[in-house]
């Protein structure tokens, strides 16, 4: 028997169904992978600082952290359990690269306990653990055609993304504090994941709607105390005593607003389950195909074609985003670069504080509005506002 286009576009329809029964099954492990990364971040800032101070802070925090990672990875393998329950190749090479990596974890853990690591190099191993249990999420788009499903993957993978650079932001910041220093590595790769994160987090708020970015609004700025602990960070050498307790309170701060970020996370997670069960009930109640119908698709004047297409490689651009972050991690900049950006902003607080008679804080408050209302970089509402100055001549310091 001659195949028809009947025949292809019921197959096609079939096997949609077939996809999205399977991104259900998918969607748990997202969970899965989610909550044990949530832990991993954890147990990586908690590391950290545990290193940093010769084991004197957060033995029981890291002790508790093991635990809960242990445990949120027993039931990650029950859930791969059975590698024929899961869609396509690609996302079972992810697993098992993954899984080669958090086999690591006993020996990595040892080193720490005995202090025989230095903490970027077991940060670094907890990056590479991290990166890999996370590219899990995107492959699952191999498997499914729906828009509207690989819209919401894009968008979760694009926000977990986000969420682990705010993680390592975390965690170098807590082995600065604790060391009493910041070094010019420490501080440049600090500023690249406060910019980094940033740039995942607004690709994530251009493909949810309202109520998600609202959720995310109400929870993703630093409130100003990690703002100040960030700007001394940025900008300090050396502590001019035990910095310790900022240790504390700067984990204690990143650890409450990742925990917010986790309840976005979560949100998204639900949406790509709902639009997949959504999506599946609309595939099972479509009537039989007629003529019309037929030619109607092909056409591609039933308002979706493109928009199938479209979005259908919106995952591979995310990928290839979070590689180009990836590479400008590692990549430092020039602290001469850092320096002069600095020195920028400080003149621009300056005439503030003298034409304007506000605070130091006041100035930097005021500035951080204009660049967010500007959707620009602090450092280039500052150059304006000095380019300004200088054309009237107003004088920058006091």
């Amino acid at each position: 028997m001659n195949p028809t286009a009947h025949d292809f576009l019921m197959a096609a329809r079939t096997r949609g169904r077939e996809q999205l029964q399977d991104i259900l099954h998918i969607g748990q492990l997202t969970g899965r992978i989610a909550r044990l990364a949530h832990m991993l971040q954890r147990e990586r800032g908690a590391s950290n600082i545990w290193l940093c101070s010769s084991g004197q802070l957060f033995s029981a925090e890291r002790s508790r952290c093991i635990e809960e990672v242990d445990h949120e990875l027993a039931l990650f393998k029950q859930a791969i359990a059975d590698p024929n329950d899961l869609p396509g190749s690609a996302i079972l090479v992810s697993l098992a690269c993954a899984l080669h990596y958090l086999e690591r974890l006993p020996p990595l853990r040892a080193a720490i306990a005995e202090q025989h690591i230095q903490p970027l190099q077991a940060m670094e191993q907890f990056n590479i653990t991290l990166r890999h249990l996370l590219s899990i999420v995107p492959e699952v788009s191999n498997v499914v055609d729906d828009a509207g499903v690989v819209r919401s993957l894009a968008a979760l993978f694009s926000f977990m993304q986000g969420k682990e650079l705010a993680g390592q932001e975390r965690a170098i910041g807590a082995l600065g504090f604790t060391l009493g220093e910041f070094t010019d590595v420490l501080r440049q790769q600090l500023v690249d994941r406060i910019d980094s994160q940033q740039h995942c987090f607004d690709t994530f708020c251009s493909m949810v709607d309202e109520p998600l970015r609202v959720q995310f609004r109400a929870c993703s700025e630093p409130c100003r105390e990690t703002e100040q602990l960030r700007r001394m960070a940025c900008t300090r050498l050396k502590s001019e005593g035990d910095d310790s307790p900022r240790a504390l309170r700067w984990f204690a701060l990143l650890s409450a607003r990742i925990d917010a970020l986790k309840a976005v996370e979560d949100a998204l997670i639900d949406g790509v389950m709902a639009q997949a069960q959504r999506a599946l009930g609309q595939g099972l109640q479509q009537t039989p195909l007629n003529e019309d119908d037929i030619a109607h698709w092909v056409a591609g004047n039933d308002g979706m074609k493109n928009e199938r297409y479209l979005d259908r490689h919106l995952l591979p651009l995310v990928r290839q985003q979070a590689q180009q972050l990836e590479m400008m991690a590692q990549q430092l900049a020039s602290l001469q670069a850092t320096i002069e950006e600095r020195k920028i902003i400080d003149k621009a607080k300056a005439l503030l504080i003298r034409h304007q008679g506000h605070s130091e804080e006041q100035a930097w408050q005021v500035l951080r509005k204009m660049a967010m209302n500007q959707n620009k970089r602090m450092v280039d509402v500052a150059i304006a506002m000095v380019s300004v100055a200088e054309i009237w001549q107003l004088p920058t310091k006091e």
